[in-house]
């Protein structure tokens, strides 16, 4: 039960956190994250773009270097080839830098 609510919590912050960064882009409009699963789900909708994309992380690791956290995505799904691509080529396998607040709830 205690996971479930840090789960939520965790994502409506990251969630925030990433329209912030990703806001001149594409909007997010749900974020899910199973720290227990380590899988992430989230819904994103792309300016200029009708339909939503879903991108499934089912799988991720969190690493330490130091005083920095990165997540790394060692399998993910999306619902639009290209940006399965992208994901193959930039991001799955590759570090993530996580902000301190967020190391603590994945």
């Amino acid at each position: 039960m205690f996971s479930a609510a840090k789960d939520a919590l965790a994502s409506k912050a990251a969630r925030t956190y990433a329209n912030n960064l990703i806001g001149r882009y594409a909007e997010l409009q749900d974020l899910r994250i199973d720290s227990q699963k380590k899988t992430i789900e989230l819904v994103c909708a792309l300016r200029g773009e009708t339909e939503p994309v879903t991108v499934r992380v089912g799988r991720y690791t969190v690493e330490h270097q130091g005083d920095k956290t990165f997540m790394r995505v060692a399998q993910c799904t999306c619902s639009r080839p290209w940006i399965q691509g992208l994901v193959e080529d930039f991001v799955q396998d590759h570090p993530i830098p996580v902000p301190p607040w967020a190391a603590v709830a994945l």
